[in-house]
């Protein structure tokens, strides 16, 4: 699979690109691939918002995290100001990816 990146700045893949790829990969229908993305992406939120772990086997993790509250200061003023509790989404990379990553090829590296 070779992926070409359309800014150079900031690489990266979106979701119109994985539904091209699964058009030229697999065969579905263009309506059909952005269905998929779209209700994958849709099914992963859910669940995180519902508080669920999200493990995707070879990849990695997503975890909902609780921060608690704490004190922050204004970094222009020096004032300090309350940061409230609030949920965060972590993603912990599988031992496989992390692998993957360290052996990159130098193709997608570019």
């Amino acid at each position: 699979m070779n992926l070409s990146f359309e800014t150079i700045e900031t690489p990266a893949l979106t979701k119109a690109q994985l539904a091209e790829l699964l058009f030229q990969q697999i065969g579905l229908n263009k309506r059909e691939s952005k269905d998929m993305i779209d209700a994958f992406f849709d099914l992963v939120a859910k669940q995180l918002v519902e508080g669920d772990d999200v493990k995707i086997s070879g990849f990695g993790n997503f975890q909902i995290r609780t921060k608690a509250p704490r004190p922050g200061r204004n970094p222009r003023t020096g004032e300090t100001i309350p940061i409230k509790a609030r949920r965060v989404v972590t993603f912990h990379a599988s031992q496989k990816l992390k692998e993957q990553i360290q052996g990159v090829p130098t193709e997608l590296s570019q």
